[in-house]
């Protein structure tokens, strides 16, 4: 990523207290864009990116003329675009009406680049079996979409499960009423053996069924892509060498599937499922859910109370122009959403914070000191749930440029506790100061700590579809 230092990096009103340097893109792409259509003669793109079934999305956005001297920032916000729309809409062929440099250049990004290739081969070829294609033309084809109806069942006894990167979760349900709950802990991202996942995600469920009566379906709800219940990309088998991954991965849901009597089962990205969960027990539509955990997970229920095809992966969306901008340890690339709305940007502002806490612990064990902390009235930890809920309010801006939402749902470790509240309150401010139009629009809301912890699992419980008849009263 390289930023032309004088137009892009804009200083916000709104300084997080430890990270004095953040340069959020959501007000790079406000004020950029803004200032290219107030020019004599703007330049229009617009980008239409398709995925196999044949839905496609588009986005569209002016730029500087050629003949500008700021035009020299426009590949710059155009890769940063392109990246959003790669990760909240996915897709394998993205048609572009666009100068031709501009086109050879992204080409060249996403062939020679290491973040670029990591978007190209992640995307693409993984989670849509296609190497990634870019078609310059004058006719992008018009947006088209294919609704999903899927989930808010309640009949019959179910088990719902939500495994994260630093627990598991699961829950019994009986025609929507939780009668049991259980966390437990694990650390799935470093295991190079599917074993070790196998057997958590079959204890958890094991655990679950000893309190029904009977298991009519299971859902779930995990980090990661998965289609048609096969695992195509996750960070909680990031570790598993390849050979293994399409051996004993690729398919493991459908073999857990097998192991409960091919029962209904559907497992979905958690993020899919906490916006499903925020639909449910808000009883609205057009609700982005985000959940801050081990990383940052998102999802989208549409105006008509739908999900959608759309991607939703928001832990590599940008959100921070700045040249030295943290890097993530998975993608290469740096300033994107995972270092900064998850438990990763707990750990990396500790040292600003001033809060020591010895080299060994894990991120978990370091939220949960800074959680401790915070509910003693420590300032220290005050401060870092402030610039976490700064970086919230400006990445939901920008988000607002893709997603039309009137409702946000946060879930996750990082909101759980009295920093969740501070948090929302720092994202409520920059919205009001810097987006008043979106403080009006937006509601941001946070469950309540129960709700908070196991909400993702009860609404996986409701994705599969059933031949019981919901209960009468």
């Amino acid at each position: 990523m390289s930023v032309e230092p004088s137009l892009l990096p804009c200083t916000p009103a709104v300084v997080p207290p430890l990270d004095p340097e953040f340069r959020p893109l959501a007000l790079a792409y406000r004020d950029f864009t803004a200032a290219a259509a107030a020019c004599p003669h703007p330049l229009p793109v617009t980008l239409a990116l398709e995925q196999p079934g044949g839905t496609v999305s588009r986005h569209s956005l002016l730029l500087f003329p050629p003949n500008d001297p700021r035009a020299a920032a426009n590949f710059t916000l155009l890769e940063r675009v392109v990246k959003t729309l790669l990760w909240t809409r996915g897709g394998w062929r993205l048609h572009l009406d666009a100068p031709e440099d501009l086109v050879t250049r992204l080409r060249n990004h996403y062939e020679a680049s290491p973040a670029g290739r990591f978007d190209a081969e992640t995307v693409a070829r993984r989670i849509f079996d296609h190497p990634l294609e870019l078609v310059a033309t004058h006719s992008p084809p018009p947006e088209r979409t294919a609704p999903i109806r899927i989930g808010r069942h309640t009949e019959g006894c179910r088990i719902g499960f939500d495994l994260g990167g630093s627990d598991r979760k699961v829950a019994a349900v009986v025609h929507g009423e939780v009668v049991f709950s259980e966390e437990t802990p694990w650390n799935p991202c470093v295991q190079t053996d599917p074993g070790y996942h196998f057997e958590g995600i079959m204890d958890s469920l094991q655990s679950a069924a000893k309190r029904l009566p009977r298991v009519d379906a299971i859902g779930g709800s995990a980090a990661g892509v998965y289609v048609n219940n096969q695992v195509k990309v996750a960070s909680l088998f990031r570790s598993v060498p390849p050979d293994l991954f399409e051996a004993r991965v690729r398919n493991l849901f459908l073999e857990i599937q097998q192991a409960w009597g091919n029962l209904p089962f559907i497992v979905m990205n958690d993020g899919e499922v906490a916006a499903l969960a925020g639909s449910m027990i808000l009883e609205q539509t057009a609700v982005l859910g985000l959940a801050m955990g081990t990383s940052t997970a998102g999802g989208w229920v549409n105006s008509d109370g739908n999900l959608t095809h759309w991607l939703n992966e928001l832990a590599f969306v940008p959100i921070d122009l700045r040249p030295d901008a943290p890097r993530d340890d998975w993608s290469g690339d740096r300033g994107v959403a995972a270092s900064y709305l998850s438990q990763q940007a707990i750990g990396r502002l500790l040292e600003p914070a001033e809060i020591h806490l010895p080299q060994t612990l894990s991120l978990p064990e370091k939220l949960e000191h800074v959680q401790d902390l915070m509910a003693r009235g420590d300032e220290r930890a005050r401060r870092i749930y402030q610039t976490i809920g700064t970086y919230l309010g400006y990445q939901l801006a920008y988000l607002a440029e893709f997603y039309p939402a009137r409702h946000v749902l946060l879930l996750g470790r990082v909101t759980t506790g009295p920093g969740g509240r501070v948090l929302l309150a720092q994202a409520r401010h920059v919205l009001e100061t810097e987006f008043p139009h979106l403080a009006n629009r937006l509601s941001l809301h946070l469950p309540d700590e129960r709700f908070k912890r196991h909400g993702q699992a009860i609404a996986a419980a409701s994705l599969p579809e059933t031949t019981i008849k919901p209960a009468t009263t």
